[in-house]
């Protein structure tokens, strides 16, 4: 499974934190239901085999609803659980040294926040690029901003998707408007929702008028 435009459009990011007393895969079924279009697990603190087992059944949920998985930072766990692809940072593996290691089928994300950066991602391998922080943002608090000129320039520089990430909620998305953003990567504005699937309802009509704009 390769992504296209359409798959960025409202991609989520998972953060347990915010599960509260729903378990994760409740709340990314919800997420699911609520119509976002691709999932990434993303855990920092797992051990390895518990997050290999969480990442085989969130696979399972995925599947149901025809919307890839991808695995944040951890190639190894994105390849024995089948995941659809894998999301890499400046100061993970190279895009070019995952590439190698998933083969060509698999989706390759990068988070990039300049244009030199973006160009070598694509260069390298990527087949989207996650850009941010667009806007503050309390969960990666060592996220530097990325302007919206900046955002703009990154997404005239490549062919390929761009997802914006950091602090966007459905007060801001519209600020997004004509950057040239393929969509929206959120986490508390998703996972932080009591009502999530009816919060993806309302984040995707909104990201749908965002992308319009382009």
């Amino acid at each position: 499974m390769k992504c296209d435009k359409e798959t960025m459009l409202l991609y989520a990011v998972t953060d347990r934190t915010w599960t509260k007393e729903k378990t994760l895969f409740q709340q990314v079924e919800e997420a699911l239901e609520g119509g976002v279009t691709c999932v990434q697990l993303r855990e920092k603190e797992l051990a390895k085999e518990t997050f290999l087992l969480e990442a085989i059944e969130m696979k399972v949920i995925c599947e149901k609803y025809h919307v890839p998985l991808i695995i944040n930072d951890n190639v190894e766990i994105a390849l024995r659980c089948d995941a659809d692809g894998i999301h890499v940072g400046q100061k993970d593996m190279s895009a070019e040294d995952v590439r190698a290691k998933i083969g060509d089928e698999k989706i390759l994300g990068v988070s990039v926040q300049t244009v030199e950066q973006a160009i070598l991602a694509e260069k390298n391998g990527a087949d989207y690029l996650g850009v941010g922080a667009v806007f503050s943002t309390s969960t990666k608090l060592d996220a530097n901003a990325v302007s919206y000129g900046t955002l703009k320039d990154i997404c005239k520089s490549v062919k390929i998707p761009v997802v914006a990430i950091g602090g966007i909620h459905e007060g801001n998305i519209l600020e997004l408007k004509g950057s040239g953003v393929d969509g929206v990567a959120l986490v508390s504005a998703i996972f932080g929702s009591k009502h999530i699937k009816e919060q993806c309802r309302q984040l995707k009509k909104l990201s749908q008028e965002m992308v319009s704009y382009k």
